[in-house]
C-alpha cells in the first residue's frame, strides 16, 4: 500500500509538471533589426555622429600633443608667469580632452543616450511583435539567440521570421496608407 501511495504521488507530480510545461521559442533580434530599413538608417546616423565625435577628439588630441611638445621644448626658456601660463594651457587642454571623452563616450555619455533614443523605438516594436507572436503560438518563454547563449535549436522553435512578418506587415500597412492618400 505504501508503494502504491508513492507511485501515485510520483505519477501525480509528473502529470502536473507536464501540464504546466512551458513552450519555448527563440528569435534572433539582430537578424530582425538587419531586415528593418529604418533601423539601418538610424544606425547610419549614429555611426556618422560617432565618426564626427571621434574626429573632434583626435583633433583635440593632436592639438594637445603639439602644445605639450612645444611646452617641453621651450620649458627651459620660460620663466615665472610665462611658464605657469603655458603649463596651465597644456593641463587645461588635457582636462578638456578627458571631459569631452567622458561626456561623449562614457557610461552615461551622449553616445549611450543617442543610441538609446535611436534603438529604443525598434526594441519596443520588436517587443510588441514578440508578445503578439508568443500569444498566437502559446509560448511561455522566448529566448534571443543573438546573445549566443543557445547551444542547440530546432528550426521549428525559431520564431524570428514570424516576428519579422508581424513587424513588416505593420510597415507595409503604413506604406499602403501613405500611397492611398496620394
Amino acid at each position: 500500500m505504501k508503494n502504491f501511495k508513492t507511485l501515485f504521488a510520483l505519477a501525480a507530480i509528473l502529470l502536473f509538471s507536464f501540464s504546466n510545461a512551458q513552450k519555448v521559442g527563440v528569435i534572433d533580434t539582430q537578424y530582425i533589426l538587419d531586415k528593418m530599413p529604418e533601423y539601418k538608417e538610424a544606425e547610419a546616423r549614429l555611426n556618422s555622429q560617432i565618426d564626427t565625435w571621434e574626429k573632434d577628439l583626435q583633433r583635440l588630441q593632436s592639438e594637445y600633443e603639439q602644445k605639450r611638445s612645444a611646452f617641453e621644448n621651450e620649458r627651459v626658456l620660460l620663466i615665472g608667469d610665462q611658464l605657469k601660463l603655458r603649463e596651465k594651457e597644456v593641463l587645461d587642454l588635457e582636462k578638456n580632452i578627458k571631459t569631452t571623452s567622458s561626456l561623449r563616450f562614457g557610461k552615461t555619455g551622449e553616445i549611450n543616450q543617442l543610441r538609446a533614443n535611436l534603438v529604443e523605438p525598434f526594441e519596443d516594436q520588436i517587443w510588441t511583435a514578440v508578445k503578439t507572436m508568443s500569444e498566437k503560438n502559446g509560448l511561455g518563454i522566448v529566448l534571443d539567440k543573438t546573445d549566443n547563449n543557445i547551444i542547440f535549436l530546432q528550426k521549428r522553435n525559431d520564431y524570428t521570421d514570424k516576428v519579422l512578418d508581424i513587424l513588416l506587415k505593420g510597415t507595409g500597412d503604413k506604406k499602403e496608407k501613405k500611397t492611398n492618400k496620394k
